[in-house]
């Protein structure tokens, strides 16, 4: 902290994280009674465009004027700052999203804590500061992350349930930005429970997509967990027990997106992995997803099951998936993320499932093995030697990759 300002705290969630005995990526500071002026002749650059943010000269940390926010507009945007002198500590903690989250630090390492944050710390519970919560809908989705954050010890206070359920009914939701929505799921699904954010935003017409999953039914033989959805939430929390990356996580979280689709169109699921397409390219389009995770997403719902069934392809059909449309070969990173994903999907039905051995994820692993192994250039040289070129030469290596698969299988099965 900077001893030059007479009234500096910090705020927010490094104060939380130090009661939790965690590590906090960053600290925020407020600073109260201080003018603009008085924070660049002491060197601060200033940094904010919407409200007086400063990075400090040296920690390059930011300092904040204590603000209050009044809502004027729609959105996370429509609000009219004061950050005067006059602000109080207690004023700028007031308009922050959560009461675990609306605590500060003095420089004698005094907890300020207003709005008892401590006591919902302790209790789990994640409760609305102030009734300033209902101004900014994203903190709808941040409430959401929290709970992914912290795990289902942890509760979202009825009160303040009710208040994410009145901003749908006002239609405020409506005004969540996509970039925005997306930036707080990306953050999600990299927490430890991501499976917690889609189902606490369930209902609040956010991910309609996931919402319609409910209440649509698969079979017991298969699926002993339940319908669509209680399945789909758990293939995502089977991806992040696995440690496993944000894009497989995308993908166990969209796999089976055509599955309500198809069931409301025609009574089943016949055909889910085709229909999801459309949905998954809906979904990212509307929230302006980056397409690392739009294409492992598409590419594991169109060949999920095909993968379930491996064993049964024949080796065209195996060169087709793994080779076509999957480019093991080129891109191992994405054939790794498209076998957990299926891998994800196979374990995620409940706990008679959840350590089940996936064979079919080495068996495609091993036909890659084989393939790599092939000496490529003797192939070219022996097409172009039997008069091939252009792209006879291309089918000649088609066909001697189709060769070791079947050599391979008729091993595996011998």
């Amino acid at each position: 902290m900077d001893t030059k300002l007479r009234q500096v705290y910090l705020v927010g969630g490094a104060v939380r994280d130090a009661l939790l005995g965690v590590a906090s990526n960053d600290e925020d500071y407020v600073v109260v009674a201080e003018t603009v002026e008085t924070m660049l002749s002491l060197g601060y650059q200033a940094i904010g465009t919407d409200f007086p943010v400063f990075l400090h000269p040296v920690s390059k940390d930011e300092y904040a004027l204590a603000r209050t926010e009044r809502k004027s507009g729609s959105g996370y945007t429509g609000f009219t700052i004061d950050a005067s002198i006059s602000v109080t500590l207690e004023e700028d903690l007031a308009r922050r999203d959560l009461t675990i989250n609306s605590m500060a630090r003095d420089t004698n390492n005094k907890i300020i804590d207003p709005y008892n944050g401590q006591t919902d710390l302790k209790n789990k519970i994640l409760r609305h500061t102030t009734a300033a919560f209902s101004e900014d809908p994203v903190r709808v989705l941040r409430v959401a992350r929290f709970l992914a954050r912290y795990g289902e010890e942890w509760t979202i206070h009825p009160e303040t349930y009710q208040l994410m359920l009145d901003l749908k009914d006002s239609g405020e939701l409506d005004h969540l930005v996509p970039e925005r929505v997306w930036r707080e799921t990306e953050k999600a699904l990299g927490e430890q429970h991501p499976h917690l954010f889609f189902k606490a935003l369930t209902g609040l017409g956010i991910f309609p997509e996931v919402d319609v999953m409910q209440h649509i039914p698969q079979s017991a033989k298969h699926h002993p967990e339940g319908d669509v959805y209680k399945h789909t939430l758990l293939v995502v929390k089977r991806a992040a027990d696995l440690k496993f990356d944000l894009e497989t996580r995308f993908a166990a979280l969209t796999h089976d997106f055509g599955k309500a689709n198809c069931y409301l169109a025609n009574g089943n699921l016949y055909g889910h992995e085709k229909r999801g397409l459309r949905v998954i390219k809906q979904f990212c389009d509307r929230l302006k997803v980056p397409n690392r995770f739009r294409n492992i997403a598409l590419l594991t719902s169109d060949n999920h099951t095909k993968c379930h069934t491996i064993f049964a392809l024949k080796p065209v059909t195996l060169h087709k998936l793994i080779v076509g449309q999957i480019n093991a070969l080129k891109k191992p990173e994405i054939f790794q993320q498209f076998l957990q994903a299926c891998l994800c999907d196979a374990q995620g039905r409940g706990d008679l499932f959840v350590d089940k051995p996936y064979p079919q994820a080495q068996y495609a692993e091993q036909i890659v093995d084989q393939l790599n192994k092939l000496d490529r250039k003797k192939i070219i040289q022996q097409a172009v030697i039997d008069g091939h070129q252009g792209p006879a030469i291309g089918n000649a290596m088609r066909d001697a990759e189709i060769n070791c698969i079947s050599h391979y299988v008729k091993s595996f099965t011998a």
